[in-house]
């Protein structure tokens, strides 16, 4: 992984810190590291801005790692797909567990005790779709992706345009803001599962009853 070694020559002959280059690249301070490191590789966009920064063609920046990088990039890029489908699968199992579940406590009068299984198997579906989740954060995270458009061009292979206004914004939030965010996300996510698991309970009621 040669590149993470010239872009840190190149940053330091430029006199440059981490935070610097991240700056003009639109990328955080971390993923300038990771690239440095040889973690993960710049996608197009970043190339063409770093060749613009180091006055460097983007040759002379990739030469000997093009094909792993296109091997990384898109294996990483399949990776996220496929997680995003598991997630979606499991959370929409995890929604029909609890109107099950619902159907069970108000529609047939089980007790608690019964229900046990159908509550363990909703928090394991639970479980699944968090793991994916938090794997596909991962990647978004090391490939610094943060809004949706990023998102989608890197999962369709495109250019990812970090220079937006939405994109600069996202960036500017503390990190500390962005797991309260997510934990919000999350309770809201569980509320509105409990609240279909409810409603198709009662529908469930009205047709059978």
């Amino acid at each position: 992984m040669e590149i993470g070694q010239r872009i840190r020559e190149l940053r330091a002959a430029h006199a440059m810190s981490q935070d610097d280059l991240a700056a003009r690249v639109y990328v955080s301070r971390q993923t300038i590291s990771s690239w440095e490191n040889g973690k993960t590789y710049p996608d197009v966009q970043s190339l063409l801005l770093l060749s613009e920064i180091f006055d460097a063609t983007v040759d002379s920046l990739i030469k000997g790692d093009v094909e792993t990088m296109t091997e990384t990039i898109d294996r990483d890029a399949q990776t996220m797909k496929r997680l995003s489908y598991v997630m979606t699968v499991f959370i929409l199992l995890m929604v029909a567990a609890l109107i099950w579940l619902s159907v069970q406590l108000s529609v047939w009068d089980w007790s608690l005790e019964q229900t046990v299984p159908t509550v363990v198997l909703a928090l394991v579906l639970w479980g699944v779709a968090m793991f994916a989740a938090v794997w596909v954060e991962r990647i978004k995270r090391e490939h610094d992706l943060i809004t949706y458009g990023e998102i989608l061009a890197y999962w369709k292979g495109e250019t990812v345009d970090r220079n937006t206004e939405r994109g600069r914004r996202e960036r500017m939030i503390p990190a500390w803001m962005k797991v309260v965010r997510t934990i919000g996300m999350t309770l809201l996510a569980m509320a509105v599962g409990a609240f279909l698991g409810y409603g198709g309970a009662a529908l469930a009621h009205v047709l059978l009853g």
